[in-house]
């Protein structure tokens, strides 16, 4: 599995429809998708899926009204649910030798079967291999792309939290999932963290919390406020990214991200992070939540992707559906 910010030819999404996941919401979280698109289209293909004709027309239109180059968008026509793309897509991987592309197909339980009208969601990747005819690997365990994150050169980050919790694989172990991660993934080495942020429905995924963004770098979210629920977590973790290693045994830098408090409402709060951000070929899509923390969070991360351009796009109405941007992004590597 190549780290995300090497080459990529596409970026895969899922047009947004469902006022369940975006209560009073849609017409905002389509506006964040069409943002999010003009942002990316020219360094990469965008692969767009609509659940039908009447759809593709709409959205077409939509993009095409923001000057967006139709030629860069490819739609697929799919009756599908939801748009967390992320997490019951496919995963791409890149024999570098032969130059070829292939998948991994996953299981896909929506979260630990929290939302069971997901399910037909974990067709998706058989959708996409219908079109493509990669070769594609099916390890027959759950697991959400969400829940990783790699280098490059062998080392994947995750959490206990998600990959250990007995709502995924209860007939596995620890040790059994580190060698399904290591055998579908091409990873040698693995880093645990403990648990991810409060809200966050999917039990801990390690794109909220910590990310890869160089070999030997990963920015880390840290709360400074120690009266805040997600204070002693992400001190945690971060403590623990201290002490942990490449695959090469050698120290990591851990780079400290900003959390933007809370966001949410009366019912409680929402998994806002600026960790869920999509690494493009040019851009780095940075999501925003109206805090003073916003700035604060884009000047980091441009400042450690100084071949890039940080781009921040306001995802308060998108975190209502419970994720943001690297949520519903999964990124085609290039051969």
């Amino acid at each position: 599995m190549p780290a995300e910010w090497e080459v990529h030819d596409a970026v895969w999404l899922a047009w947004p429809h469902d006022p369940e996941t975006f209560p009073d919401r849609v017409n905002k979280v389509e506006e964040i998708y069409v943002q999010i698109i003009e942002a990316i289209h020219k360094d990469e293909d965008v692969n767009l899926f609509v659940k039908d004709d009447d759809m593709k027309a709409k959205v077409a239109k939509l993009l095409k009204k923001r000057e967006i180059d139709l030629r860069r968008i490819y739609f697929h026509v799919f009756d599908y649910v939801d748009v967390w793309f992320r997490d019951y897509g496919p995963i791409f991987l890149i024999n570098k030798d032969e130059k070829r592309l292939s998948m991994v197909h996953w299981g896909f339980d929506a979260w630990g079967r929290k939302y069971k009208e997901l399910m037909k969601d974990t067709q998706i990747p058989s959708i996409i291999n219908q079109k493509m005819q990669l070769i594609c690997f099916k390890p027959g365990i759950v697991l959400e792309g969400g829940s990783i994150d790699v280098n490059g050169k062998g080392t994947l980050l995750t959490t206990e939290q998600c990959l250990l919790n007995k709502n995924r694989n209860p007939h596995l172990n620890k040790e059994e999932i580190e060698r399904y991660l290591i055998d579908n993934l091409g990873v040698s080495h693995i880093i645990w963290l403990k648990k991810g942020i409060a809200g966050d429905d999917t039990d801990g995924h390690i794109d909220d919390i910590a990310r890869f963004i160089n070999p030997i770098t990963i920015l880390c979210a840290y709360e400074e406020d120690e009266k805040d629920e997600n204070y002693l977590v992400l001190k945690r973790n971060y403590e623990l990214l201290l002490e942990s290693k490449d695959q090469y045994g050698n120290k990591l830098d851990i780079v400290k991200l900003p959390m933007p408090k809370f966001v949410g409402d009366k019912h409680g709060r929402l998994p806002a992070s600026y960790a869920n951000f999509y690494i493009g070929n040019k851009k780095v899509l940075v999501p925003t939540f109206g805090h003073k923390n916003d700035q604060l969070a884009l000047g980091i991360i441009q400042e450690v992707f100084p071949d890039r351009i940080a781009i921040g796009i306001d995802c308060t109405d998108l975190v209502y559906g419970l994720g943001a941007i690297h949520c519903i992004t999964q990124q085609q590597p290039s051969v």
